[in-house]
């Protein structure tokens, strides 16, 4: 207790502990009387500051063009850290088109692509950062191109050579392989001498 010479009582505690919280009333004696007054001593936790650490890192991943990636991480400090997204060494705008970021009080921060373009490749680094430090990993992101299998249309053979030949050639009927016009003319020359060419 500290008294002044201008009147000023003081009672100092130091150093202050959560035991020191409580009531206090100071109160004040005379030959003609007294007066007191009482207040509330409240003890505040003493804020521990630590620097932000991470407890999973980026991983390197890849995925076929057109399909959604999240780049996932955990970092935790005290205060809370704040998140930076870089890709190539160039900030990520939080208003960028297909690109939203993520987070909750767990440490659980997540970047969402989607759908994933070719131009996204690239090196992705996440920054946390508060008032007792900084600390940063990357991780290598891959678009692969989408290949689509592709069935080749059927391919048309029209026979060489002659089509009594390959007909016959295969035991079967000339005249079924015919149009019924092509009949009509081979039954009208079956009269004639039919010389066979060096074809068939």
């Amino acid at each position: 207790m500290l008294v002044r010479e201008t009147g000023v009582h003081s009672l100092l505690i130091d150093p202050l502990t959560q035991r020191d919280a409580g009531t206090y009333t100071c109160v004040a004696t005379n030959k003609t009387g007294q007066n007191s007054f009482s207040l509330e001593l409240t003890v505040v936790a003493k804020e521990v500051k630590k620097a932000p650490m991470i407890l999973e890192k980026l991983q390197n991943s890849g995925v076929p063009e057109g399909h959604p990636v999240r780049l996932e991480c955990r970092v935790i400090g005290m205060p809370p850290p704040v998140f930076y997204w870089k890709k190539d060494n160039e900030t990520i705008p939080f208003t960028r088109e297909r690109i939203s970021m993520h987070q909750d009080t767990t440490g659980y921060v997540c970047l969402l692509i989607q759908p994933a373009k070719k131009s996204d490749a690239g090196w992705y680094t996440l920054s946390a950062k508060n008032e007792a430090g900084i600390v940063s990993c990357t991780a290598r992101l891959d678009i692969y191109a989408q290949w689509h299998q592709q069935i080749p249309p059927p391919i048309s053979i029209r026979p060489s050579g002659s089509r009594y030949g390959s007909l016959t050639s295969k035991g079967l009927d000339i005249f079924s392989a015919f149009s019924s016009m092509e009949s009509t003319m081979l039954y009208s020359c079956t009269s004639r001498s039919v010389v066979e060419s060096d074809e068939l």
